[in-house]
């Protein structure tokens, strides 16, 4: 039989190589740490010290301990982060060392931002004892540490730390009196020196400035005056009068100096007689007016942000009450009877509007404005993402001009009768 010769195998097309981008194969997380961290540091998970509950902290014995706050995008606007190895590292790999790990996308864009948080506020649980339980006496950290047999191990060695064990003593100090035992020092919570160390913080943060955010709706609105409603008909009498006196005015206008000429043609609006109503003023000046207000209601803006923040609700009470007493290092009463002024003055001028005169609006609450801001929200929301599902080719069919082109539904009407010969 005669030999034939195998036929070759066919030759497969080249395919190039493509770097293709895999998204994680786990949720991620991205977390923004503090520079040039010591060896020993570390997350921990430790009991948050208003709620109790255990979340994630960095702990580093050198510089201290570190909260995580969330900054995300909105959720109408979808973010991602794109994680690729830098330059250096990927030229100075060698064999030897270990292969860089691939670029990954994450689809969530949310940074946890590592913030120095004071230690002072993980020792008040520990140290704030009710005065049923009589444990008044003064006490070594250590005993007061072992008397706590719940706390969690990672939050134990926290405290047993010996390099983080004299900023800990430092803080403890700065609550609580102290007294000299031989070699040891002797401790006991002290809640005047607390709101002392409360205080202090607080009028730090006014002084470097609060947020904008916080600025503008705990200082700007709550110290905001209310504005007057004025009747047309008073509006229209003081009108005819300035235009009167502004006639009268007219030959004496060359010999009058520019400061006499702004003064009289100034409009002014007085109180119809009769009528109690507020003064109104413009806006920003209830601030500049009177800066010790204002300063008052920055502090007790950040004194209530810690303790809804970072200290438990029992302690909160008794601060609260250590505020109001007479001997309190920081009297709010300046800013409580401006409020309760604003509150009637709100009041007076909402009662004061002529319920006749159709012409003027109704004023909106705080809670209807918010309500409607909310829908408003929502429905951009809607809208966006309605837009985002929709695909080219239908927004492409919305551009088209249709005028005096019939409806599709003409084409599958009644066919017309015919008519019979």
């Amino acid at each position: 039989m005669p030999r034939t010769r195998a036929s070759a195998p066919a030759e497969q097309p080249k395919t190039e190589d493509k770097k293709t981008l895999t998204p994680a194969e786990r949720p991620t997380k991205t977390f923004i740490l503090p520079a040039s961290p010591s060896a020993d540091a570390r997350l921990l998970s430790l009991p948050n010290p208003q709620s109790g509950e255990l979340r994630r902290y960095f702990f580093c014995p050198q510089r201290g301990l570190y909260e995580f706050t969330v900054v995300g995008a909105p959720s109408h606007q979808a973010r991602s982060i794109l994680f690729t190895p830098s330059a250096r590292e990927s030229n100075s790999q060698t064999d030897d060392a270990p292969a860089t790990p691939p670029s990954s996308i994450s689809k969530s864009a949310d940074l946890l931002v590592a913030t120095p948080i004071d230690p002072i506020f993980f020792l008040i649980p520990l140290l704030f004892a009710s005065p049923k339980a009589g444990q008044t006496l003064f006490q070594p950290l250590d005993d007061i540490i072992d008397s706590n047999d719940d706390l969690p191990p990672q939050f134990r060695n926290v405290l047993y730390d010996e390099k983080f064990r004299r900023t800990l003593l430092a803080r403890a100090e700065a609550i609580c009196d102290t007294v000299e035992a031989g070699d040891e020092k002797m401790i006991r919570f002290n809640e005047s020196k607390l709101l002392k160390e409360l205080i202090a913080k607080s009028e730090r943060m006014a002084a470097q400035g609060l947020p904008v955010s916080l600025e503008e709706r705990f200082i700007r609105q709550a110290l905001a005056a209310p504005l007057l409603s004025v009747k047309r008909e008073d509006a229209s009498t003081s009108q005819k009068l300035n235009e009167n006196d502004g006639e009268t005015n007219k030959p004496n206008e060359s010999s009058d100096s520019p400061s006499t000429t702004a003064t009289t043609t100034t409009p002014s609006v007085s109180t119809p007689a009769g009528e109690s109503t507020p003064a109104s003023q413009p806006p920003g000046e209830e601030i500049t007016s009177d800066d010790t207000i204002a300063r008052l209601l920055r502090i007790s803006t950040a004194l209530s942000f810690m303790k809804e923040s970072y200290i438990p609700t029992d302690l909160c009470s008794r601060i609260d009450e250590l505020l109001a007493a007479p001997e309190s290092p920081l009297d709010l009463k300046p800013v409580t009877d401006r409020l309760k002024e604003l509150v009637e003055l709100r009041s007076k001028a909402l009662a004061s509007r002529n319920m006749s005169d159709f012409t003027l609006k109704r004023g909106l609450d705080d809670e209807e404005v918010e309500s409607r801001a909310e829908k408003k929200r929502k429905k951009d929301e809607e809208e966006k993402k309605a837009k985002a599902s929709e695909s080219r080719g239908i927004r492409d069919l919305k551009k088209v001009n249709t005028t005096g082109m019939k409806k599709m539904s003409d084409f599958f009407g009644k066919a017309a009768a015919k008519k019979k010969a």
